[in-house]
């Protein structure tokens, strides 16, 4: 976590989610007494005109859709009652289940303007790419200076641009390989087939005899072998006699 003193304008606090058993999980916004996303920008305080509204939604859908990353911004005119920033976007990140179903690879910037503080929350599967470090560098270049000048579309614009650059380099998770089947499976499924057919070929109606070649004394009427040969007649007597 970084914070910086109340000296400072602009606070800035970095917030790594990892609260799973928090007392609001469960809870809707509603019920938390919190507003509900408007889609990749909420921008309650209307800090943001028409062009640059568009154009950080397009950065967070281009996120999304080429890395699967889930990134929201909201805007807020204060977090009253609560004191600091980092508590409501704490709540928000959780209640609006950001980057859930990405894997815990979800991004809120918050910014409380009353307050003068911004927040960014990072999914814990973000965390190797979004160091600390690199959030603090964005807060100096942007965020500190964007409650100084008060021009928020282009500085909030930045700080989309840089968190998404960034979360970008996250490699995406590949689905789970199906499960192979192994050599014992298909063999089942072999031994299987064979005991069908032959099922199929013993209990045909023209095959009322179970070995039919025997029925004929062709097995044993033939005299090849030496083993033909010394029950020949045998075989041909029975064959033509007893298995008619």
């Amino acid at each position: 976590m970084t914070m910086y003193g109340k000296r400072f304008v602009g606070p800035f606090i970095l917030l790594f989610l990892l609260i799973f058993s928090a007392p609001s999980m469960g809870m809707t916004p509603k019920e938390q007494n919190l507003p509900t996303p408007l889609g990749y920008v909420s921008d309650y305080a209307n800090l943001l005109d028409e062009e640059w509204h568009k154009q950080i939604r397009s950065v967070c859908k281009d996120l999304e859709s080429s890395s699967g990353i889930e990134m929201l911004v909201v805007t807020l005119p204060t977090i009253s009652p609560l004191a600091h920033a980092q508590e409501y976007a704490s709540r928000l990140y959780e209640a609006w289940r950001i980057g859930t179903a990405q894997q815990e690879r979800g991004i809120l910037l918050l910014v409380a303007v009353k307050e003068r503080q911004a927040v960014v929350v990072v999914g814990k599967n973000l965390l190797p790419i979004l160091t600390p470090q690199q959030l603090d560098e964005i807060s100096l270049k942007h965020l500190r200076p964007m409650f100084r000048s008060g021009e928020y579309g282009i500085n909030i614009y930045r700080s989309a641009i840089s968190l998404s650059t960034l979360a970008a380099r996250t490699p995406i998770p590949k689905d789970n390989p199906p499960p192979q089947r192994s050599a014992a499976f298909w063999m089942n499924i072999g031994v299987v087939v064979m005991m069908l057919y032959a099922l199929w070929r013993f209990t045909r109606p023209e095959r009322r005899h179970p070995f039919p070649r025997w029925k004929n004394g062709e097995y044993w009427g033939t005299g090849q072998g030496g083993f033909g040969g010394n029950f020949g007649g045998f075989g041909g007597g029975t064959g033509g006699q007893g298995l008619r």
